[in-house]
């Protein structure tokens, strides 16, 4: 059997240094296998953007393993770090958090610029993004003169760029009005149907039934329930 992408082991995190502060995770352990799609629910303040900040190495555990595609995360210097998240990371915003005055492809090749990819290349992989998810013939337009849905796209299409083999996903329907929200669950499902790997942390119970192979319920910073489902996008 091989080695699970995701490896959390007895994980802590706290906040708050005093002796009386609820961790924002206790005593946490979770394994997620490549091409599973997790989608993490639970109530605000439950411990979902910590466990998504810990797989990006955004924060650190204050003890315990985070171990992502064989990486010890939980050990990385900045540097590292920054590597780690640059090769392994693809990450979707609920703001979406495109550059303004960058067009549309500019912001979906700098990851590969970050990572040193050729020009010719870089472009021929942007391009076939773009493509792909619909909004080719925005390339030379401005984030700003887009719908929501469009701009998730683009922000899926850079998080994309470098092939990365997780795909984290913070609240990507949060900001969106319904018609916006649904262009982005059949994405996301698409995505998932060709079996990508995706952590969702979401309050968008719909985006978990369509897109999650898997889901768990966060409760105090603790595991509350673990459940297998078919997503709506893979059982039509």
């Amino acid at each position: 059997m091989s080695a699970p992408i995701i490896e959390i082991r007895d994980v802590s995190k706290t906040y708050d240094a005093s002796d009386a502060a609820r961790p924002a995770l206790a005593d946490f352990s979770l394994e997620v296998a490549a091409g599973e799609a997790l989608a993490v629910l639970g109530p605000s303040g439950s411990g979902k953007s910590t466990l998504l900040n810990l797989i990006a190495g955004l924060d650190r555990p204050d003890r315990g393993v985070v171990r992502i595609a064989g990486t010890p995360v939980h050990e990385l210097g900045e540097a590292a770090l920054a590597g780690y998240r640059r090769e392994r990371i693809g990450m979707v915003f609920q703001f979406f958090n495109l550059l303004d005055d960058l067009t549309v492809e500019d912001n979906v090749l700098i990851p590969a610029q970050l990572a040193g990819t050729g020009r010719v290349e870089a472009r021929e992989r942007a391009n076939e993004l773009l493509t792909r998810l619909g909004i080719a013939r925005f390339a030379r337009a401005y984030p700003g003169t887009l719908s929501g849905g469009q701009r998730q796209r683009v922000a899926v299409a850079r998080a994309l760029m470098n092939n990365p083999p997780l795909l984290l996903a913070d609240e990507p329907t949060g900001a969106l009005d319904s018609e916006s929200a649904a262009e982005v669950r059949e994405l996301l499902g698409a995505l998932v149907a060709e079996g990508r790997t995706l952590v969702l942390v979401t309050h968008d119970t719909g985006l978990a039934a369509q897109c999650a192979t898997r889901i768990i319920e966060l409760v105090d910073g603790r595991l509350a329930r673990d459940v297998r489902n078919t997503p709506l996008a893979v059982a039509r």
